[in-house]
């Protein structure tokens, strides 16, 4: 009992210990704040209530992964799960699965640990987006989407293994090994036929994403004549309206988000992050240390959140204000981190940890 309550106690001082170290009240800029909410375990449900919170409305969840740890959380600080992972995983904002490389069967689960569908024999992983259930066959060359009973509506094959995938009002956005880039409609029919970016030695697509009414996509594609394009659908049309080079660029997949309502778009550069506002068609570089392991995108609005990496234990939580512009660097230590903006609502977790703040205007 003397080892347990120990055990307890150095939690919740290394608990406290983060939440001072980082997760303290910063100034944004001028008159806006991050203001701690709550402050709980990653091993115990128990958080610390800085400051009330609403507790009005439907109980929204958010989910998380960090490190070998996934579950969902609410605004409250409290978790409906928080479990180690034991296999490999896919999980929303309302749907999760845990399955092995081959599996016979998956269970596929909402955020309160029910079952709400059970794919027999599937034939690939499960991929949760949009609000709806998809499975990725084992080569990752075709697609099929499942309705509510896990009968398949439609199968696509790709003309390569897939690197990308996005979706949104209906739509599904994928890019190719062979830098082809597909949009299917609810059908799973191609709305236009495939279009390739050129320009680059290596076809490939490393990064896409849909905007919310599926009518913009945005591309990273290429190796060697990296680029950046924001292509814009019109009916059963598309034309690419904004294309940049990215000097040398990656060759993995990277991040690449529509943000701010939709009216801009962050992407990962070399050296940094790019901010592109689709209004105005100004492209701007953001000069960023390390590399870039997450970014809060859904939040409301001035504010864009990154966390860096500069080592394995070394991060940086960085605050950009729109258009471009950094006000804010916390360094702090952990191995896996996790972080998410909602609403007016930011999310921060390391190794032992995870936290709440509000942004608030003073």
């Amino acid at each position: 009992m003397i080892k347990g309550n120990k055990k307890i106690w150095l939690i919740i001082v290394l608990t406290l210990f983060i939440a001072h170290i980082f997760l303290a009240p910063r100034r944004v800029p001028q008159e806006t704040v991050l203001r701690p909410v709550w402050v709980t375990s990653l091993v115990i449900n128990n958080p610390f209530i800085l400051n009330d919170f609403p507790t009005e409305g439907e109980r929204v969840l958010l989910p998380f992964t960090v490190g070998d740890r996934f579950g969902f959380v609410g605004d409250d600080g409290y978790f409906t799960i928080n479990r180690a992972r034991g296999a490999s995983l896919s999980i929303s904002e309302r749907l999760w699965a845990e399955y092995d490389t081959l599996p016979s069967s998956i269970q596929v689960m909402n955020p309160y640990n029910e079952v709400l569908l059970v794919i027999d024999a599937p034939g690939g992983y499960p991929l949760f987006l949009d609000n709806r259930v998809f499975l990725v066959g084992h080569e990752q060359n075709s697609i099929t989407a499942l309705g509510t009973e896990g009968q398949a509506l439609w199968t696509f094959d790709f003309p390569s293994p897939i690197t990308t995938v996005d979706a949104a009002n209906g739509y599904l956005l994928a890019g190719t090994l062979d830098g082809m880039m597909i949009l299917l409609n609810p059908r799973g029919v191609p709305v236009f036929p495939p279009f390739e970016p050129l320009g680059s030695r290596l076809s490939v697509i490393l990064g896409s994403a849909l905007s919310r009414d599926a009518s913009h996509m945005a591309l990273i594609s290429g190796i060697d004549n990296q680029r950046f394009l924001l292509i814009e659908r019109t009916g059963d049309t598309h034309r690419v309206i904004h294309h940049e080079f990215l000097s040398e660029g990656f060759r993995r997949p990277v991040h690449i988000n529509f943000v701010d309502n939709d009216t801009r778009i962050v992407f990962e550069r070399e050296g940094g992050l790019g901010i592109y506002t689709i209004n105005t068609r100004a492209s701007i570089n953001i000069d960023l240390d390390g590399e870039i392991l997450s970014m809060g995108t859904s939040g409301e609005g001035r504010f864009l959140f990154a966390i860096t990496s500069q080592g394995p234990t070394e991060k940086r939580l960085v605050t950009i204000r729109f258009p471009g512009i950094v006000v804010s660097e916390a360094p702090f230590e952990s191995e896996n981190t996790f972080l998410a903006h909602r609403g007016s609502r930011l999310f921060i977790a390391g190794d032992t940890a995870m936290a709440s703040f509000e942004l608030e205007s003073r």
